[in-house]
């Protein structure tokens, strides 16, 4: 049993587990397996194979875990040889016989990059008032943190979820302010689905005061939510999976796998800041 942590940009797919007819970040990783004769064409799965979670369309991510039968040989700079450019593997861990990438996780952590200048801050362009987007988007530092300090600990969040059971958690909700960003970690030893996302939703609710705090007690009492109160999910690419922890693992990097990912992220990095920069100035030329 092999242990690999993967980092990949969720953009472009739909998901990580397999679909019918559209492309997932799993469909790409037995892809390269069977390239590989790691899998065989008529396996449906690796043996012994496991991922650490399901991460939505759209959702990025560092340490999503994989672990499978797997030759001594299949190091991750080997596995990238055959991966999309934007699927990277970059560390390895032998793992114990009967090891289960999901079930022994003992703790997830996601990371959201939440745009949400300060309520009280002016715009950084040219010291001028913020314009609409702006000042719609702004929050309240104090309240947002409240708001996190109320959805941390252990509750039934079965209105935060479309799950109809396994929905009591015990989330750990931590905010700090990046410039006009609001980065919120959301740590627990796991998830049911959409909460996280629905979780920053009702945090920047609060923090915008387009929802009181009260809001808190009814969207986590035993009671349902009437469909108009109902919290939809915050927008997916914006969250990233940043850690799984495994206390009996020990990862090694894989220094030229862990440099092509670094340089393929970066790239994309800078390829969004520019387009990032190119949609201001359109918007700015538009009077």
């Amino acid at each position: 049993m092999r242990a690999f942590r993967i980092a990949y940009d969720g953009t472009d797919y739909y998901g990580y587990q397999r679909q019918p007819d559209v492309p997932t970040v799993e469909d790409a990783i037995f892809d390269a397996l069977r390239t590989l004769s790691v899998l065989e064409d008529d396996e449906e799965k690796p043996t012994g194979y496991a991922a650490a979670g399901r991460t939505d369309a759209g959702v990025s991510a560092l340490a999503q875990t994989i672990a499978l039968e797997a030759p001594t040989w299949l190091t991750p700079r080997a596995l990238n040889a055959e991966l999309p450019a934007e699927v990277r593997a970059w560390a390895v861990a032998d793992a114990p016989d009967g090891f289960h990438a999901t079930h022994h996780a003992t703790r997830r952590e996601y990371t959201y990059h939440l745009y949400a200048p300060a309520a009280d801050s002016r715009s950084d362009r040219n010291d001028v008032e913020p314009d609409e987007l702006t000042r719609e988007r702004a929050v309240d530092d104090d309240r947002f943190v409240a708001a996190c300090e109320g959805l941390s600990g252990t509750h039934d969040f079965h209105n935060l979820t479309p799950d109809d059971r396994n929905t009591e958690r015990s989330p750990t909700l931590e905010a700090s302010r990046d410039g006009d960003y609001v980065v919120l970690t959301v740590v627990a030893d796991g998830f049911a689905r959409e909460l996280v996302r629905r979780l920053v939703s009702l945090a920047r609710a609060v923090g915008t005061g387009e929802a009181s705090l009260e809001k808190l007690s009814r969207a986590l009492a035993s009671e349902p939510l009437p469909g108009h109160e109902g919290i939809a999910p915050a927008p997916p690419e914006p969250l990233v999976l940043t850690d799984v922890a495994y206390p009996d693992l020990s990862f090694e990097i894989d220094r030229q796998a862990a440099e092509s990912a670094r340089g393929v992220f970066a790239s994309r990095s800078i390829e969004r800041r520019t387009g990032a920069r190119v949609a201001r100035h359109v918007a700015d030329g538009v009077r």
